[in-house]
C-alpha cells in the first residue's frame, strides 16, 4: 500500500517537473521571440517617427508677396485674391507641384521683404530695372509695358503739360514710374513740377479725380483697367519705355525655385492658359510673346537661364 502511494507521488512529481520544464522552455522561447522581434518593432517605431519627422519638415508653402491694390495684376474682391498675377501664380504653382500662399504688402515694402528673404516670391506688375536686379533675381519676362500719363477726363492737359509747368504728378512710391520722373524730369531740369508719392495707384487715381493732383503716371495695363472700371480719367499720352515685367526671387535664389518658375511661366504660355488668364481681366488685349526682351544687365537672363538653358542673352 505504501509502495503504491509512493509510486503515485513519484509519477505526479515527474509530471509536474515535465510541466515545469515545458513551461520554462516555453518562457525561454517566448523571451527569445520577443528579443528577436524587439529590433523589428523598434525599427517600425523609428520608421513611423521618421515618417512623422518627414511630414513635419516637409516644404512649407512658398510665400508670394503681392500688392493687392494694383488691378488688374492683383487685388482683393469679396475677401479673395484676384488678378492676372494671382491666377498665373496659382497655375505656375500647379505646374511646378508646389504650394503657395499670398501675402498682401504695400508695394514699397515688397522688394525689401524679398531681398531680406521675408517672402519667397514677388508676383505683381513688377518692372525689371537695373537697380532692382542688383538686389533681387528675376524670372524670364512675361509682359512688356509702357507708361501712361493719366489725367481727369475733363482735363485739357496733354502728355507734356501733364508732367511739367506747375503740375502735381502722382506716382507709386518705389515704382519705376517714380524713378523715371526723378531721372528725366525732377532731377534733370528746372521744370516746375511736384512729385506726390502714394502707397498704391488706386489712391493716386482717386486723389486726381477730386483735384488733389494733376496727373498720374502708371503702366498702360493698369491705366486701361481704371478706364474700363469707369474711373473718370483718360490717357493724355504714352511714355514708350518698353519695360519688361517679371516675377522675382531673393538674390541668389536661396530657395532654388527660379528654374521651376521659369518653366512654369513658359508652360502656361505655350498651353494657352496665360492668354486665357489675361483675356479674363483685360478683354481684347494683345498678349506679348513669352519670353520677351530682357536687358543685358539682368544676370539671371544670361545663357543658360535657370530651368530653360536654351534661353538667355549671350
Amino acid at each position: 500500500m505504501l509502495e503504491d502511494v509512493l509510486t503515485v507521488l513519484k509519477q505526479r512529481a515527474q509530471t509536474d517537473l515535465a510541466k515545469l520544464q515545458c513551461s520554462s522552455k516555453r518562457e525561454t522561447l517566448m523571451n527569445r521571440i520577443k528579443a528577436s522581434l524587439m529590433p523589428a518593432a523598434l525599427m517600425g517605431t523609428l520608421l513611423i517617427g521618421s515618417g512623422l519627422a518627414t511630414t513635419s519638415f516637409a516644404q512649407d508653402p512658398y510665400t508670394v508677396g503681392v500688392e493687392a491694390s494694383f488691378p488688374p495684376w492683383a487685388y482683393v474682391e469679396a475677401g479673395e485674391f484676384k488678378g492676372i498675377a494671382i491666377d498665373a501664380m496659382e497655375a505656375i504653382a500647379e505646374e511646378a507641384g508646389i504650394e503657395i500662399e499670398f501675402q498682401d504688402m504695400p508695394f514699397p515694402s515688397l522688394i525689401p521683404a524679398l531681398a531680406a528673404e521675408k517672402i519667397d516670391i514677388l508676383a505683381t506688375g513688377l518692372t525689371v530695372t537695373e537697380e532692382r536686379s542688383e538686389n533681387i533675381d528675376f524670372t524670364i519676362p512675361w509682359w512688356e509695358t509702357n507708361d501712361v500719363v493719366l489725367v481727369p477726363e475733363d482735363s485739357d492737359l496733354n502728355v507734356f503739360t501733364a508732367v511739367c509747368c506747375g503740375a502735381s504728378v502722382g506716382v507709386q512710391g518705389g515704382s519705376s514710374q517714380q524713378a523715371w520722373m526723378e531721372e528725366n524730369v525732377v532731377n534733370s531740369s528746372d521744370i516746375d513740377v511736384e512729385l506726390s508719392k502714394y502707397d498704391n495707384y488706386v489712391t493716386a487715381v482717386d486723389d486726381m479725380a477730386i483735384g488733389r493732383i494733376s496727373s498720374v503716371i502708371v503702366d498702360d495695363t493698369s491705366a486701361q483697367e481704371y478706364i474700363n472700371a469707369g474711373k473718370p480719367v483718360k490717357m493724355a499720352g504714352k511714355i514708350y519705355i518698353r519695360a519688361p515685367l517679371a516675377l522675382a526671387v531673393s538674390k541668389g535664389d536661396p530657395q532654388e525655385i527660379l528654374g521651376d518658375l521659369n518653366q512654369g511661366i513658359l508652360a502656361i504660355y505655350e498651353s494657352g492658359e496665360w492668354g486665357k488668364i489675361v483675356e479674363n481681366y483685360i478683354p481684347g488685349v494683345t498678349v506679348p510673346a513669352i519670353p520677351g526682351h530682357m536687358p543685358d544687365f539682368v544676370d539671371t537672363y544670361q545663357k543658360p537661364v535657370a530651368g530653360l538653358p536654351e534661353l538667355g542673352n549671350e
